[in-house]
Order: structure tokens, then C-alpha cells, then sequence
């Protein structure tokens, strides 16, 4: 291996690991958003509640979601391998820090993967690609790739809306008479689910670095095991839990505030419908994103309590950055490789 080549991945690994710290700062913030601001707890108590339970995700979480980030793309050489996720990290560190910035709750992992698109496109041409199209239509029917990626990533906030709303409205027939200090309870159950909710983020965020990061590794030779996939999963929960002690203030305040006037009984079906949907995602090896479900959620409560009083414009707003998030990230990726494979 040559000295450049490791250079290439020692800054592939650090930049791994900042796309990491950005998504605790964007993914993480949208775990704790409803349980700040309804008052269950304060932002200090939950942020680190999040980051420990996120940690803990990331240790002992499986392989499904890391598998299929890690099968999306396929290219023969570790130079050429290491330079795409290269530019494919750096595309979806600048959309994540972007969108943190102007406090739009996009997802990191619509950003991870349009950097992969874009970078590997302008490598090897879309054959590389695992675009999934043709194994949707044969008569198995079976979802993989981008397709599997984008399917999941769109109904993710559908499925969060609709649990969400199912649920409000059947807690506003179930505690219709319910007296003013059920709130006391409805606020210490969240601390459950905010847990939860951290932890099925840490397990499903954590293995989309896992599953890019072992991919680099395996092509250098340098590590590869299980105690290899260990010591990739401690690092990335670390920098995860870091990320999200920092907090993503603008983010939180959106999700908090700015789509809906969020309550205890709110905040509670949100999470639950929230948390129900990640870990069946983990389950599955869907690498959807904790942003789009919960903001899903904060919708589908807010639409279930009093459709007239959700912030629909902000939604619609979030929508439009959702859907350039992949081409915007595909974009900048692409125009760093070319710049990489210039330099040689």
C-alpha cells in the first residue's frame, strides 16, 4: 500500500467520522425535540439521555443496515474505493452542515447516499450502481440498493404520520376526561421512550459509518473481523455521542416549535409512534432516517389534534429540502471526485 493511499484513508476516516458528529447533531436533536418542548425534561437532561442511549445503539446493533449501505456501490480498487466515499462523505457533510445552519431537519442518510451516486457515477458510470430497479421488477420482487433506500426513506415519515395521528386520536377519545395531572405520568413514561427513540437512532444511524468505513477497511486489507467491527462501532457511537451533546438547537427549535404547538400527550405518541417505526427499520436493515419519522410524527399528532393549527408551510418547506437533499449531495461529490481524480 502506498503512502498516499494511506493518506487518502486517514482523511477518509476522519471525515467518516465528522459526517458522524453531523448527524448526532442534526438525527440526535430530532430524537430529544418533543421531549424539551413540552417540558418533560430540560434540554441538558435530555440531550445526554439521547447521547448514552444512542451509544449504547451503536455498540450493540446489528449488521442489516450497515449491509446495505455497504452494497449500494461496487469499484474493483482501493484507490478509486477510498476517493469516491471520499467525496461522497464530504457531499453529505456539507448538506448536513448546511441544512443544520438555516435549522432544516434533513436526513443525513439522503445525504450519504446522494454523495455516493454522484461520486461513483462520475467513477465508474452507473453500472457501479446498485440501483435495485431491475430486482423490483423481476417476479421476486425484491428490494435492494437505491431502490430499497429510497422506498424506505420516503414511506418512513408516512408511516411515522399515520401512527402518530392513529394514536392522538385515540388517546383524545381515551382521555377526553382525563384530570390536568395525568401530564405528571405522561411526562416520566417519555423518559422510557426517549430512550428508546436515542437508542433504535444510535443502532440504525450508526451502522450507515459502520458499513461505509468497514467497506474502506476491507479494500486496504488493514482490518477486518469482529473484533475490527467492534472497534469501528465504539468509535462511531463515541463521535455519534459527542455529536449529540452538542445539539442541534435550530433543528430542535423547528421540530419543537416550529411545525406544531407540541404537549405532553403530544410529545408521547410522537415518540412512541416514532420509536415503533425505527426499530422495526433496524429489524429489517432499512437505513431509514430518525428526522424524516419523527417529523412525520410531529405532523401526524398535530394533524390528529387540530389539523388547521399545523404549520403547514414549514412542511411543505422541509419537503423541498428533503428532495434535493440527494440530488444537492450527488452534485458536490461528483465535482470533488472529478477533483480528486485530477490530482492523481
Amino acid at each position: 500500500m502506498t503512502i498516499s493511499t494511506l493518506l487518502i484513508l486517514a482523511i477518509f476516516i476522519l471525515t467518516a467520522l465528522f459526517f458522524t458528529l453531523t448527524n448526532g447533531l442534526n438525527d440526535a436533536s430530532a430524537v430529544v425535540a418533543t421531549f424539551i418542548s413540552c417540558g418533560a425534561a430540560s434540554p441538558i437532561r435530555a440531550i445526554l439521555l439521547a447521547a448514552i442511549c444512542g451509544f449504547v445503539g451503536a455498540l450493540t446493533s446489528g449488521r442489516a443496515v450497515a449491509n446495505t449501505v455497504s452494497a449500494i456501490v461496487t469499484i474493483p480498487t482501493e484507490t478509486a474505493l477510498l476517493k469516491v466515499l471520499l467525496a461522497a462523505l464530504i457531499g453529505a457533510v456539507v448538506w448536513n452542515l448546511v441544512t443544520w445552519k438555516f435549522g432544516f431537519p434533513s436526513s443525513s442518510t439522503h445525504a450519504l447516499v446522494g454523495g455516493l451516486v454522484g461520486a461513483v457515477w462520475i467513477a465508474r458510470g452507473t453500472n457501479s450502481i446498485l440501483w435495485g430497479w431491475r430486482e423490483l421488477i423481476a417476479p421476486s420482487h425484491q428490494l435492494m440498493g437505491i431502490t430499497k433506500i429510497v422506498a424506505t426513506l420516503i414511506f418512513s415519515p408516512v408511516l411515522g404520520f399515520i401512527a402518530a395521528f392513529i394514536l392522538q386520536k385515540i388517546s383524545k377519545i381515551a382521555l377526553r376526561n382525563a384530570k390536568f395531572s395525568l401530564n405528571y405520568w405522561i411526562k416520566n413514561i417519555q423518559w422510557v421512550l426517549a430512550g428508546i427513540l436515542a437508542y433504535s437512532h444510535g443502532a440504525n444511524d450508526t451502522q450507515k459509518t459502520v458499513g461505509i468505513i468497514s467497506l474502506a477497511l476491507a479494500s486496504t486489507n488493514i482490518l477486518s473481523g469482529q473484533v475490527g467491527l467492534i472497534w469501528i462501532k465504539g468509535l462511531a457511537g463515541a463521535v455519534m455521542f459527542t455529536g449529540t451533546l452538542l445539539g442541534g438547537w435550530p433543528i430542535m427549535k423547528t421540530i419543537g416549535r416550529g411545525i406544531y404547538t407540541i404537549r405532553p400527550i403530544h410529545s408521547l405518541n410522537s415518540q412512541l409512534s416514532s420509536g415503533v417505526c425505527l426499530v422495526l427499520a433496524t429489524v429489517l436493515g432499512a437505513p431509514v432516517s430518525t428526522t424524516h419519522v419523527v417529523v412525520g410524527s410531529v405532523a401526524g399528532v398535530g394533524g390528529a389534534d387540530e389539523f388547521r393549527m399545523v404549520n403547514w408551510k414549514m412542511g411543505k418547506e422541509i419537503m423541498i429540502a428533503w428532495c434535493i437533499t440527494i440530488p444537492a449531495s450527488a452534485i458536490v461529490a461528483a465535482m470533488l471526485f472529478y477533483f480528486l481524480r485530477m490530482l492523481g
